[in-house]
């Protein structure tokens, strides 16, 4: 028997590694988990059912838009605020805002 082979690591080993949240919430849908994630990277968890809303009824193309140029303003005190200033004018380009 050759015992230098590799042994495959157990799926509960894996598991271990990641702990459900703490305020016994999950997220069971992709668009939840971009929501979370889109709310920490503005640093605005405040508003998370915001961001969930709108990351279940807005173009992905248009959130990460407005993210991206959210995240890349260097002095902005609220990432939030600018995120949403350019999803506004995104959506008004497009004809969308109601």
């Amino acid at each position: 028997m050759d015992n230098n082979k590799i042994q495959p690591t157990l799926l509960g080993d894996i598991l271990a590694k990641y702990k459900p949240k703490e305020d016994g919430k999950y997220i069971s849908r992709e668009f939840q988990d971009y929501a979370y994630r889109l709310a920490i990277d503005l640093d605005d968890l405040a508003h998370k059912s915001l961001y969930m809303r709108l990351a279940k009824n807005t173009p992905r193309g248009l959130l990460d838009a407005a993210r991206t140029f959210a995240l890349d303003a260097p002095n902005a005190r609220s990432k939030g605020r600018i995120f949403m200033w350019k999803l506004r004018e995104l959506k008004s380009k497009l004809g969308q805002v109601k």
